[in-house]
Order: C-alpha cells, then structure tokens, then sequence
C-alpha cells in the first residue's frame, strides 16, 4: 500500500481504466490545461493526447448532450466542471436524458456519462461558485451520486463510476486534493451505497458528508480530550445511501449530529435525520442535530467566508448540545483551506 494525495489517486485511477478501456474520453474545461484540474487530468492528457482528453467551449448543455449520445453508442465519457455551479447549465439534458434513459427508453443500461464537479469555498468564491450541489442531483432517481473524502474512496469510485453502467455525479472538494492517504495500487472498485465507520465510538455519531468526514474526524479527537468517544461515518454516496450504517451506529450511541457542506433545508443532512427519525427513532436518546451553512448565499468577503462554513469547532460544539455536555473548547484547529489560493 502506498501513499497518494487525493489528486493523484484520481489521476491514477483515471489513466487505468483509460488504458483498460479505450472508449473513454475526457472533456472539460481546462482538463488539457498544464495544471490539469488540480493535476487529475495531466497524467491523462500526457498519456492518450487531444484525441481523448480535450477543452471544451462554455457549453455544458450542448457537451452533455453529445456526451449521453456518445454513451448510448458504446463509448465512456467523463466530464470535467472546474466548479460543479457550472453543472447548473447541464441539469435538463442530466436529469431528463441521462437519468431517465433507462427507465424512458426500456434500455438494459443507463448512458455510463461520469460528471465531476468541483465544490467548496476560498479564493473568495462568493455565492455562485461555491455551492455543494450533491442533495440536488441525489434527488433524481436514475443517478448515482457521490463525494469521496479520502484519496483511497476517491480511486475506488472513480473505477466504479467508468465501469458502471449508471450515470454518476463525483463531487471533489477542493480542500481534498492534497490530503494523503493510503491508496491500492491495483485498480480496486468501491461500491456505490457503501459507506464506511472512519473511527469507531460509543457515545455519539457524526456522519460527515464529502469534507465534513474529514473535519468530523478531527472533531472526534478534540472530543476524545473531553472524554467523549465519537463514531465518525463516511457515507461515501448520496444516492445510494447507506441507510444501514447509519442506523447501526445510532443504535449503538443513541445520538447523531450530521455534518454537510451545503444547506440544512431539504438537504442531505435533513435526509439523514429524516432516516434516523423514521427508523430509527426508537435509538434517539436526543434530537438529531445538524450542522451546515447558513440559510443564505456564501459571502466573498474572506473573514466572512471563515465565518460562513462549518469547521470541527462547529461539530464538536454540536456535539456538545446533544449530549448536554458542559465541556468547553480546549484549543482550535487550523483552517484545512488557509493556503488556497485558487482559482485551479
């Protein structure tokens, strides 16, 4: 097992099912570009050239369509959106076409078009380009959607993703792209619809979506100071979602705090306080709690933008309430984003 940052494990994962599979292409903005999205498309561009990783125009919905026709013909695309805002300009031929195909077509496959978006603050990226958009393709059905939060998670998906036979949303946050960890150097598939427990714990869980699993885990250490023993889980996906770990977890602490990097309202925090209360209410020892932004558009102002996004300050303080807790912060984290500079 070696150690890879969350760029390279994309990068690899890419170049492998590129050279297993010559029907995959690459497009996007900028994906040709020296820095390569974050260096995930270099490798690629390098290796197979503009036949199979190529810029695109300012035309997301006139590139998805060729890309769900491309599909539906043999081939696997993979597009690349420097910031998922950008996907906004896709979701008519996303959610009518691509997801519906199966079901509106009676075909024995979807289109397998894998969409990659770019999410997360810094740079001061104000109210339309730094919005998490996963609760809002997790809704349709016919997608499957996800947010990897570890390096190894992200190769493993991936791999699904340009195997499957499914349209599938990745969303990477930015703040990932250099965290390392362990990565299989083989091209080992994760499943959609599994998540995983990060760190085990007794007393309270906090399921952490995209970033957030990772800001959870470091809120589960300032905890661990306080004496109190949080379970971290991953969710990995949004659609399917892994409604089992979620329960068995709760069932063994009796109390949830739910952390996410968009909105509290009819987001995927509320969906997975919706699935604690509907089956498993019988474990709540207290009510669920959520942590996310604030109910209005993200600030360009940098110290308001810092104000603006949940932190492991944010979920421990959660975490706190929920147990009724008289514990107070000891110390604080740094800010995982501080050296971010943008805009790729």
């Amino acid at each position: 097992m070696r150690r890879l940052k969350y760029w390279q494990a994309i990068s690899e994962a890419t170049v492998q099912c590129m050279e297993a599979d010559p029907n995959i292409f690459i497009a996007g903005i900028g994906v040709d570009d020296h820095k390569g999205i974050f260096g995930t498309t270099r490798d690629a561009f390098l290796k197979f050239g503009h036949a199979r990783v190529f810029d695109i125009p300012n035309c997301e919905n006139a590139m998805t369509g060729i890309a769900i026709g491309a599909a539906a013909v043999g081939k696997r695309p993979l597009m690349v959106h420097p910031r998922n805002d950008f996907m906004f300009l896709a979701m008519d031929q996303i959610f009518n076409l691509a997801a519906k195909w199966k079901y509106m077509y009676g075909a024995e496959q979807g289109v397998p078009v894998v969409f990659r978006g770019i999410v997360g603050r810094g740079w001061g990226q104000g109210a339309t380009h730094s919005q998490s958009l996963q609760a809002t393709f997790a809704h349709f059905p016919g997608l499957h959607v996800a947010a990897p939060a570890s390096p190894a998670d992200a190769k493993g998906l991936m791999i699904s993703a340009l195997r499957g036979s499914t349209p599938v949303v990745l969303l990477e946050n930015r703040a990932l792209y250099e965290l390392e960890g362990d990565v299989p150097e083989e091209p080992t598939t994760i499943p959609f619809g599994q998540g995983r427990i990060v760190r085990e714990g007794r007393d309270i869980t906090i399921v952490g979506a995209s970033l957030m699993a990772y800001e959870a885990t470091r809120a589960a250490d300032i905890l661990a100071e306080q004496g109190i023993s949080a379970e971290v889980i991953d969710p990995r996906s949004m659609r399917p979602l892994d409604e089992a770990i979620i329960l068995d977890s709760l069932r063994k602490t009796g109390r949830l705090v739910v952390a996410d990097t968009s909105w509290a309202a009819y987001g995927f925090a509320a969906e997975v306080a919706a699935i604690a209360v509907e089956k498993g209410f019988a474990f709540l020892k207290a009510p669920v709690r959520r942590v996310t932004l604030p109910d209005c558009p993200a600030p360009v102002s940098k110290p308001l933008e810092k104000a603006f996004h949940p932190t492991p300050m944010t979920i421990v303080q959660a975490c706190f309430e929920v147990l009724q807790s008289e514990a107070s912060l000891t110390r604080r984290l740094g800010d995982v984003q501080e050296r971010f500079t943008g805009p790729y």
